[in-house]
């Protein structure tokens, strides 16, 4: 399925595109994306301190790290630290809104302290997750270098806490 199929898709499941949202039911979710939240998925880990993570910025709703495995130098995953949504779906829009509103502010600090030209936004839902925690990618984008979307090599820690501290420095304020 390409990008536009999906992004219509999503669409049509959040009740199309209005200026008030509409609320999905539970029932109808369930029937798109069937499972349950996971409360040991390394997101939640993370969150809890359990697992180790190189962090560009936390407030007391949003976290956002450098992605182990990056499709491209400076990948950030941002994600909320209260919910318990697994995807787009299960999300509550509040919490939607301010973890998009960290992304944009991590794809401008991507600009200017890793020299980017531009940045990607991406959130995926369903087939081929491999953690169930919502969560999305702030993909720096380079010139002359092509679009990717497969994970690269795991990064060291070493080099993912250096690249989230130039991010980090060069953050806009809120």
């Amino acid at each position: 399925m390409n990008r536009r199929a999906a992004f219509a898709i999503s669409l049509a499941l959040l009740g199309g595109c209005t200026t008030a949202p509409r609320v999905v039911p539970a029932a109808q979710i369930q029937a798109v994306l069937p499972g349950r939240y996971d409360p040991d998925n390394s997101f939640a880990k993370i969150i809890r301190g359990e697992l180790p993570a190189a962090k560009v910025y936390e407030d007391d709703r949003v976290l956002a790290f450098m992605d182990y495995k990056p499709v491209e130098r400076g990948h950030v995953l941002v994600i909320s630290k209260r919910s318990q949504a697994r995807n787009l779906l299960d999300v509550d829009l509040a919490d939607f809104d301010r973890i998009m509103a960290v992304a944009r502010r991590i794809g401008q600090a991507q600009m200017k302290a890793l020299g980017a030209n531009g940045f990607s936004i991406e959130q995926n839902n369903g087939y081929g997750q491999t953690v169930l925690h919502l969560h999305v990618h702030v993909i720096p984008r380079y010139s002359g270098q092509p679009w990717g979307e497969k994970s690269g090599p795991p990064m060291p820690m070493e080099a993912r806490e250096a690249l989230a501290a130039q991010i980090r420095a060069a953050l806009p304020p809120r």
